[in-house]
């Protein structure tokens, strides 16, 4: 399967990313695109997140070969009903959500006599809306394609060298594992994240000024997390509810030992620990996955 035109619903960071992305690596695909926002439209114009914006959902999907949903995880249902009446018989509809099992039921109910192969571009930022979109976004990040058991080859491969076009190291995964591997390595960092910055600024003890103030470079980088979409995010833990539970049981019996280490006062305990963590972020280093400059790149160090 040849990809020709390319349509993108929701012009936010991911979406307005891709069709940036799609011009300067894929000049030869037509893009299009819309967002149910006016404001983020005409903005989306001005900035050329797609060759054209349209002004209804059916007109910007008409004759594209895939459409990806860059909207919210819980607005996927929604989405694809209202672009079901101008897809082609052949048409890609893919998604760039962070939990993969209720999308994919969630499309295959809207979208019952299509294909659908959905996505997830394991990148972004804490920035959102049409001006954080910019073309290098998915460059050496990885995409992880969940495909149905009954997908077409020929379309999932097509999906996958799409991705691979764009810089994206792409894998693929069943959607249930891709759903545990996020609910730990994505999903319940964002949750202690959220749940840290929120306890330290209702501490009593502590003022929200001085919070801010004194921010080490740990909280700081709680703080970036925390400043997500937090539509986007509530959606995730509401549609990945299952595995984000079973990975936070976990996480909550290794902080009971944590804590109990530090209660006993045992050294020992703490230092393996810390030593076996260490390790993974040098792997993550290792693979160019992040920045291994000191205090994570920053200019200003504590």
């Amino acid at each position: 399967m040849i990809i020709e035109r390319v349509a993108i619903i929701g012009l936010g960071l991911l979406g307005g990313s891709i069709g940036l992305a799609v011009q300067e690596h894929l000049p030869n695909i037509a893009t299009s695109g819309y967002d149910a926002d006016p404001e983020v439209r005409a903005r989306a114009r001005e900035r050329g997140l797609v060759a054209v914006v349209a002004n209804d959902p059916q007109e910007a999907v008409a004759g594209a070969d895939l459409v990806i949903l860059c909207v919210p995880v819980g607005a996927m249902g929604e989405a694809a009903r209202a672009i079901a009446p101008a897809l082609g018989e052949g048409t890609i509809v893919s998604d760039v959500g962070s939990s993969k099992q209720s999308i994919l039921g969630a499309l295959s109910e809207a979208l019952p006599h299509h294909t659908v192969i959905p996505a997830h571009p394991v990148a972004g930022t804490e920035e959102s809306g049409p001006d954080a979109g910019f073309a290098s976004l998915f460059h050496r990040r990885w995409c992880i394609v969940t495909p149905p058991e009954d997908a077409d080859p020929a379309k999932v491969a097509a999906l996958v060298t799409f991705w691979e076009e764009l810089g994206a190291l792409v894998e693929t995964m069943d959607p249930d594992h891709h759903d545990r591997v996020l609910a730990v390595t994505s999903h319940i960092p964002h949750l202690i994240a959220y749940t840290i910055v929120g306890t330290a600024s209702d501490l009593e003890q502590v003022t929200r000024s001085e919070v801010i103030k004194f921010s080490a470079g740990g909280f700081r980088d709680f703080t970036r997390i925390a400043a997500s979409d937090p539509t986007m995010w509530r959606d995730v833990f509401l549609n990945n509810r299952e595995a984000v539970l079973e990975m936070l049981d976990r996480f909550l019996t290794d902080l009971a030992l944590m804590r109990e280490a530090i209660r006993a006062e045992d050294g020992e305990t703490m230092f393996d620990w810390f030593t076996r963590t260490r390790a993974i972020r040098r792997g993550i280093v290792a693979i160019g996955q992040d920045d291994a400059r000191p205090d994570f790149g920053r200019k200003d160090h504590d």
